[in-house]
């Protein structure tokens, strides 16, 4: 697993280390199963607080992504497709509703934004 952090950027380091772990998650980079290193080496590693990365798998188990199992360690969720489905839903939903504010910002039509859409949709699959 391979993780950076930015200590000056305005994301708190546990947020950063989660979105990083969910993303891997979400991409596939880390599978069903896959153990995820334990806290305290996660910590040393990118020299910081055990508190701000058992902060971040606390985060990523609240979503199901992932398991701790007392005395073995945290790993990527088993039960984990639906939600991963789900997440990746809702994430699309607000791209969506982002996009639908700079389409209207920009005096686009709903058939104009639809046009274009259906565009770029259709690009990817040629």
């Amino acid at each position: 697993m391979n993780l950076s952090i930015s200590m000056t950027s305005g994301e708190p380091i546990y947020g950063q280390i989660k979105e990083q772990i969910k993303q891997q998650i979400l991409s596939g980079q880390l599978q069903e199963g896959e153990p995820l290193p334990s806290i305290r080496s996660l910590a040393q590693t990118l020299r910081i607080s055990v508190i701000t990365t058992k902060r971040a798998y606390d985060e990523l188990e609240q979503e199901g992504l992932v398991a701790s199992v007392s005395g073995k360690g945290t790993f990527v969720s088993g039960r984990n497709k639906q939600t991963l489905r789900e997440i990746q839903y809702r994430e699309l939903e607000e791209q969506i509703k982002s996009i639908v504010v700079k389409s209207r910002t920009l005096g686009l039509t709903l058939d104009e934004a639809l046009a274009l859409f259906t565009l770029f949709y259709r690009e990817e699959n040629d």
